[in-house]
């Protein structure tokens, strides 16, 4: 059987729909998989009941939809940051990340949580880059057993410099995954997150291909795939010849033309791309 890709979309661009429709429209557009914005979902996400989490996962099964897992982790509730110097607010925010955990296990198997969330990660409070970061690492270190325990894998996305200051680059979350060495942890590859990337990014997919389990696909200015010049086909050629297992997931930040368009746009031009790479 000849390689196929599995794509999925992150659903805040739907976040003002009913749960229930968004997921018909992002099947009936073409999508197998759906990832999803805590804070689409309840301002504090482990707030969330028990019997809404099974009606969640219960509408994405019937809508033959997979879960692929959770983005955008700290956007709510307000006030998080896990880097920081005040030692109660970065255990009460590691503990969100734990309740995440658990959500991410409830809603569907073997799911994803990208830890991007650069506003609330970054060098706060007077403290440098190194010592931020040891915080950032030692949490999602602590975060791994839990993590492993309910079959979610933690992603340390790198962030541009002009988001964050804290994992810059995919060399750098490739290390620090290797430094943690939990199968619980691995990092993913996002285009637009990828601008200040001095190589080609088809180059680092493939040297940090065995610790990459995700992907996010968007223009480098951060709108959907086909609205700008970004040319997918080097990467999806890795991905391809590598056997890629995981999941092409569109991620735009520029929601003006509406979640259906920018859904069907952004398919419809990667099925293009990926038509173009031959056998």
């Amino acid at each position: 059987m000849s390689y196929q890709f599995r794509h999925a979309i992150c659903n805040e661009s739907y976040q003002d729909w009913d749960f229930a429709e968004a997921c018909k429209s992002i099947r009936r557009i073409g999508y197998a998989g759906i990832e999803i914005a805590p804070f689409t979902l309840a301002e504090d996400p482990a707030t969330l009941s028990a019997a809404r989490r099974k009606e969640c996962r219960s509408i994405m099964e019937g809508e033959g939809l997979a879960f692929v897992g959770l983005h955008w982790l700290m956007v709510s509730p307000k006030g998080l940051h896990v880097s920081g110097p005040d030692r109660a607010l970065r255990e009460r925010s590691w503990q969100h990340i734990h309740h995440l955990i658990d959500l991410c296990a409830d809603l569907g198997d073997n799911g994803v949580m990208v830890f991007g969330s650069p506003q609330q990660r970054g060098t706060t409070g007077g403290l440098t880059r190194e010592e931020a970061t040891a915080h950032f690492v030692d949490g999602i270190a602590g975060a791994a057993e839990h993590a492993a325990l309910r079959g979610v894998t933690i992603l340390v996305e790198a962030l541009p410099v002009g988001q964050c200051d804290v994992v810059t680059t995919l060399e750098e979350a490739a290390g620090i995954v290797r430094r943690i060495g939990s199968p619980a942890v691995r990092t993913m590859f996002d285009v637009h997150n990828a601008v200040d990337e001095t190589e080609p990014h088809e180059v680092l997919v493939d040297r940090y291909f065995d610790l990459i389990r995700h992907v996010h696909v968007n223009e480098l200015d951060g709108r959907h795939c086909g609205t700008a010049d970004y040319d997918f086909k080097p990467v999806l050629s890795v991905l391809k010849r590598r056997g890629y297992r995981g999941w092409i997931s569109l991620e735009a930040f520029d929601f003006k033309p509406g979640p259906e368009t920018l859904a069907a746009e952004s398919l419809r031009h990667l099925e293009r791309e990926i038509g173009k790479l031959g056998e």
